[in-house]
């Protein structure tokens, strides 16, 4: 049975990151390697249909992305295929950054 997607603010996730939530970036190769949160993964969104058995289980799982849409977009299709716990970060790295957040790097 799917679950619902979590929407979560940026202090809401630091907070859930530093309880051992699964923190899985689906931006592409050049954003990621531009900068990315600290301790995520990093899982292209055009790689997810071929990757996604590569994701430990885990209690919490949040999806990142730039703004929000594309994590948002994984979220849904892990909760749709029985994966509880999944996380949308509200706003992405865009908001992490907002937030003063750490952040290794710079969003593109």
């Amino acid at each position: 049975m799917a679950t619902e997607v979590q929407e979560s603010l940026p202090v809401d996730v630091a907070d859930l990151a530093k309880a051992g939530a699964l923190m899985v970036d689906v931006r592409e190769q050049q954003e990621w390697d531009a900068g990315h949160i600290a301790g995520s993964i990093h899982l292209p969104l055009s790689e997810l249909p071929n990757r996604w058995k590569e994701l430990p289980d885990a209690d919490s799982t949040v999806f990142i992305c730039r703004s929000g849409g594309r994590s948002m977009a994984a979220a849904e299709a892990f909760a749709a295929s029985g994966r509880s716990g999944c996380i949308n970060l509200a706003g992405g790295v865009q908001s992490w950054v907002q937030a003063s957040l750490p952040f290794d790097g710079t969003v593109v």
